[in-house]
């Protein structure tokens, strides 16, 4: 623990994804106190015309109690 997950557009290289868990395993680390070997971060690729029925509905709308940075967008 903790776990994070990232959920994107397709498109971004694995060298882009590898720099992102990297980053953020060390702001996980630094702000929260945790070793390097608790920390996880899986990274999901949804495309464009998925991203209402598999992330907005239910990771954002669904659990907005949960969301500390809500986005500055509502899909269409």
């Amino acid at each position: 623990m903790p776990h994070v997950i990232v959920k994107l557009y397709p498109g971004r290289s694995e060298q882009q994804k590898q720099a992102l868990a990297k980053a953020l395993t060390e702001a996980v680390m630094h702000t929260l106190n945790s070793a390097e070997d608790s920390v996880s971060v899986g990274i999901e690729d949804v495309a464009a015309n998925d991203w209402t029925a598999k992330v907005y509905g239910p990771d954002i709308v669904d659990k907005a109690a949960t969301i500390y940075k809500k986005p500055g967008y509502e899909p269409q």
